[in-house]
């Protein structure tokens, strides 16, 4: 670009060289044709060379910008390559500490998914990717105390209640006990019309 800009200056200083003279008289040389054809013809000669080097130069400019737009778009898929990356690391973390808080909270609660629900797992993962099981134990404890009703309900022989309102009570109104029986004593109560 900077040889267009001097492309046009230079073809403009022949038509100052042709009008200078006539405009301020005769203070300067009186204008000689001979020597104004050569100033012209020299000018025109740097302008042909320029342009010849910069058709030359413009299909490498090309190569270099395109080469330089490969490039960057190489970069910004590497970028997003990296970054999927980082995401799948960070969520595969996030399932372990989960998974470590689940198996850990199995032993005291009564469903160990409230507990990884309640916890913020990301602080339990130091710099070097390691778990910090004695603070997830400690911070369990604390859950369990603020939220008792989540413990499991404690383990022991259960022994079964009776329910007097089942089996017979030994009042002699017993239900038949096969289906024939229940179905003979419906036919007889239908035909002795409802009684």
């Amino acid at each position: 670009m900077p040889e267009e800009t001097q492309t046009e200056q230079v073809e403009e200083q022949p038509q100052e060289l042709d009008t200078a003279p006539e405009a301020e008289g005769a203070e300067e040389e009186p204008f000689d044709a001979d020597r104004a054809k050569k100033a012209i013809n020299k000018k025109n000669a740097e302008n042909k060379s320029l342009r010849d080097r910069l058709k030359e130069l413009e299909p490498l400019a090309r190569k270099a910008k395109e080469l330089e737009d490969a490039q960057k778009s190489e970069q910004e898929r590497l970028s997003e390559q990296l970054t999927a990356q980082q995401e799948k690391a960070a969520k595969a973390i996030r399932t372990a500490v989960a998974s470590k808080v689940e198996a850990l909270a199995a032993k005291e609660f009564a469903d160990p998914e409230d507990a990884a629900g309640a916890l913020d797992l990301s602080g339990y993962v130091d710099d070097d990717g390691a778990i910090d099981t004695d603070a997830i134990k400690s911070d369990l404890a604390d859950l369990l105390k603020r939220k008792p009703h989540w413990a499991k309900a404690p383990e022991g022989p259960r022994s079964p209640r009776p329910d007097r309102t089942q089996g017979s009570s030994g009042n002699g109104n017993r239900t038949p006990n096969s289906p024939a029986e229940e179905f003979a004593g419906f036919m007889k109560r239908a035909l002795n019309g409802g009684r």
